[in-house]
Order: C-alpha cells, then structure tokens, then sequence
C-alpha cells in the first residue's frame, strides 16, 4: 500500500522542514522559543491538512498570518514555503 501525500500536505512538510532548520540555528539562543512555538503550529497545520480542516484552523486569515509578519521578516528563507502552502490550500 503506497502512502500518497497531497499538495498540501507536501507544502505543509516542505513548510515544517524550513521552519526547523531556522529552529536549529537558532538553538541555544532567545528567539529559538518563538521559532519552536511556530514549528508545533505548523504540525497542527500539517495534521489539520491531513484531515481536511486547514481552513478551519487558519480561518479569515492567510498561512503567513499564524507565525507572526516579524518572525516572517526575520527568517525570510520560509516565505516561498509560506507561499507554496497557501497556493496549496
């Protein structure tokens, strides 16, 4: 049996995985708290384009929205990830 992702749920993993690589580099340092706290919302984000509830949780507002314009503006190597879920969705 193959386990086939959709494309959101691959934008939702591509998402995840630029936004624990800024975690990484961060370890050790103040910010990485703010850059942990995103990386489990995109999990529930991950799990929530699983069951088909994304729209749910992000609501009125866009994927860029939940992890915050200043974190975005700090860690700019996610917005094309950012832009992929949210073309995704």
């Amino acid at each position: 049996m193959t386990n086939s992702r959709t494309d959101l749920e691959a934008a939702a993993g591509k998402l995840i995985s630029a936004i624990q690589k800024q975690w990484h580099s961060e370890v050790g340092e103040p910010e990485s708290a703010a850059s942990e706290a995103i990386m489990r919302a995109a999990h529930e984000h991950l799990q929530a384009s699983k069951s088909g509830s994304l729209a749910t949780i992000i609501g009125t507002g866009s994927v860029s929205s939940y992890p915050g314009d200043q974190w975005v503006q700090q860690h700019p190597s996610v917005v094309p990830y950012i832009a992929a879920l949210q073309a995704a969705c």
